[in-house]
């Protein structure tokens, strides 16, 4: 297989000729790596979110049933989605899991401590855990059950984002099978193999400008006691079983920042880079199927959300209308889209490409599973452009709700009476077409990137390109339509 490129000196490897520039947040800002290392750093975030938490699950269950009334619906599905989606994501890599609430309690109860670390000896570790700690079963050990768990949550969305004591329902299943997973088995197995939510802030934190790395591959390599993965008497082992000398991608890096505390050589520290150019190599089935299924279901909510398409609406609202022979086919149809159909699609894009490009030296499979990157910064900058007029339409709700959390007749700040005020909504269109111009762009530049690194001859490459560019550019195109009519 061909991996490099050909220069006036000859051929030298892609990676040498385009390596992305990173800027050392620790080494310009020390008080930033002081303020990380200290143990209670996480739990400065961490509190406060559990605060809101208990107030949303109090609000879902002895607040008004009415959603755009009730501070569950609101700041979760309309405000929290907005800035996880659009600013979290794309900025912050994974930083919601450092604030997460949902494995409060495992963590606690798994490591019998709430800041302080616990030192000793479990089967990997160099820290005493309590429960089992058994194994996760290597066939599960893969985003499949995240990829079919979040398919089936955003089937029911009608019901999550309108009822609020559905939303309990779910955030509470999700903390009673957290914090049993963690009695049970090792580390964070319910954020790395269960959590919905965990899946796709894996699939696109490789586009964040923010990464955690370690600053020196060989200095990790030099290590004897690989405190990042094991732990120490100063940090918790890596709750995501991640070593620090192998990591080379956002995936499955949770930030929660115990391998800064626990590196003996001050060997890591936190980068910017830029946004979508350097994590592009996508390594499983399970990924390609996240990036469809993320994709498709933007699509999805854009058709029965934003289009004007009321029979869909119809079959999709079960909340409201009842039709469940309706909703089954629904239900039917954006399951098969999203894991068949379009994988379809991207297969046969990826077919053409060997045919029109006479591909020989590459197999289908590693094609198939490295140019399906071009559907991450398109997925999520889909998700991002679809989430526009639900905040620019439906945030004055959250002004009034913020003084009568519960629907009660409170006024706590003076605006609960704060009218329906839908925010310039004659320029959601002009902020929506570049967002999704800058997926197709980005999803382009990253496989053009990928193909640099599989074919040294430039004809093959550009011609390995135009079908999945091509299929791309459809995409761009009906969501578009979608948009803007």
């Amino acid at each position: 297989m061909a991996t490099a490129t050909q220069t006036q000196q000859g051929f030298v490897p892609v990676e040498a000729l385009e390596k992305p520039w990173r800027f050392d947040l620790f080494r310009r800002w020390p008080w930033l790596k002081r303020l990380v290392r200290m143990r209670s750093f996480q739990y400065f975030l961490l509190l406060p979110n559990l605060f809101m938490f208990y107030l949303f699950l109090i609000a879902g269950l002895f607040g008004t049933p009415v959603g755009s009334s009730n501070i569950i619906i609101m700041y979760v599905w309309i405000l929290w989605w907005f800035v996880l989606i659009a600013v979290m994501m794309p900025f912050g890599s994974r930083i919601w899991c450092t604030m997460c609430p949902l494995p409060f309690f495992g963590d606690w109860l798994q490591r019998g401590a709430v800041i302080k670390v616990r030192s000793g000896k479990s089967p990997g570790t160099n820290n005493k855990f309590f429960g089992l700690h058994k194994r996760w079963p290597k066939k599960l050990s893969n985003i499949w059950l995240q990829n079919f768990g979040f398919l089936l949550l955003a089937t029911f969305s009608a019901l999550l984002v309108t009822r609020p004591i559905v939303s309990v329902i779910v955030f509470g299943i999700m903390i009673v099978v957290a914090t049993g997973l963690a009695l049970i088995y090792r580390l964070r197995t319910f954020c790395n193999y269960v959590c919905p939510i965990s899946g796709f802030l894996s699939l696109y934190a490789m586009t964040a400008t923010l990464e955690l790395r370690s600053t020196d591959k060989d200095e990790c390599l030099k290590c004897t006691t690989k405190s990042c993965i094991r732990g120490s008497e100063d940090g918790w082992a890596c709750p995501w079983n991640v070593y620090m000398g192998k990591l080379d991608r956002n995936n499955y890096c949770g930030l929660c920042f115990e391998c800064v505390k626990s590196c003996p050589n001050d060997n890591i520290s936190l980068f910017v880079r830029p946004f979508a150019t350097s994590d592009i190599v996508i390594r499983g089935y399970d990924e390609v199927w996240k990036a469809s299924i993320m994709l498709v279901l933007a699509f999805s909510y854009s058709v029965v959300l934003l289009g004007p398409y009321g029979q869909l609406k119809d079959w999709a609202n079960i909340s409201e209308v009842g039709n469940w022979g309706g909703f089954g086919l629904y239900a039917a149809g954006q399951a098969l889209l999203a894991l068949v159909v379009f994988p379809g699609l991207y297969y046969l894009s990826i077919r053409l490409a060997k045919w029109y490009a006479k591909i020989d030296n590459v197999s289908t499979k590693e094609l198939f599973l490295r140019y399906a990157y071009m559907l991450v910064p398109m997925g999520l900058l889909a998700w991002i452009a679809f989430s526009v007029p639900l905040i620019m339409v439906n945030g004055s709700y959250i002004i009034s709700v913020t003084s009568d959390p519960l629907g009660w007749g409170m006024d706590l700040f003076g605006t609960a009476h704060f009218p329906w005020t839908p925010f310039w909504p004659e320029w959601v269109p002009f902020i929506q077409v570049p967002i999704l111009l800058a997926g197709f762009y980005y999803g382009v530049r990253g496989i053009h990137k990928v193909g640099r690194q599989l074919f040294s001859d430039p004809v093959q490459l550009h011609r390995s390109l135009v079908p999945p560019t091509a299929l791309l550019l459809g995409v761009t195109l009906v969501f578009m339509k979608l948009f803007i009519g």
